[in-house]
């Protein structure tokens, strides 16, 4: 299973923002890596580097490699609508992700573990593909065997995310994939229309 396994609050300080999430040690260096730290000058970014830099801050957001991203792109550039928010979308859709926005798990790195340890189902199957698109309907819940699992009943008792297109049922432990979100609605500070930029080159 391939994944990004690097530092992550390297990468948070090169994009600004906490993308992976809480991090104490971006709190305390929240300026670009590198060996002179803010006191290095720093030219004005080229258009091309603009735009690499938040085709990155979104892939490392929802935890996807280069392949699987482009996929999805080119996925979106077929569907109809705007690219830039169907790639979004499509980003919002996968099990991992919404496993992670139901609050099953703290982060979309433990969701992907949680998916691939076979802990999730979805209308009542285990499914093991973190990268799964989700219909309008589903229902994501956790595996019988897996609800006394300590980390999913700390992340679950931790949460307190709410979103309009996913409902969750405590007794149960299981959710339902409402609807695709609209833009409005996804909170991740992306940029979409300079990936639909740099794509189309």
């Amino acid at each position: 299973m391939a994944r990004y396994t690097g530092p992550k609050s390297k990468i948070a300080r090169k994009f600004g923002e906490a993308i992976f999430g809480d991090d104490k040690s971006f709190e305390k260096k929240n300026y670009p890596p590198g060996q002179h730290g803010n006191n290095r000058r720093r030219g004005k970014k080229s258009e091309y580097a603009i735009q690499l830099m938040e085709k990155q801050k979104a892939k490392y957001t929802y935890g996807i490699l280069e392949r699987q991203f482009r996929n999805l792109f080119a996925r979106a550039n077929r569907s109809k609508g705007v690219t830039g928010e169907v790639l979004l979308q499509l980003c919002e859709s996968r099990l991992d992700n919404v496993v992670y926005r139901m609050g099953i798990a703290p982060s979309r790195r433990g969701a992907r573990q949680l998916v691939s340890h076979r802990h999730i189902t979805v209308n009542g199957d285990v499914v093991n593909i973190p990268s799964y698109s989700l219909n309008a309907g589903d229902v994501v819940g956790v595996r019988e065997k897996s609800k006394s699992l300590q980390t999913i009943q700390d992340s679950l008792s931790a949460n307190s995310s709410v979103y309009e297109w996913i409902t969750w049922n405590s007794e149960k432990k299981e959710g339902t994939f409402v609807s695709v979100p609209e833009r409005i609605q996804i909170p991740e500070n992306i940029k979409e229309q300079l990936i639909v930029e740099l794509y189309s080159k």
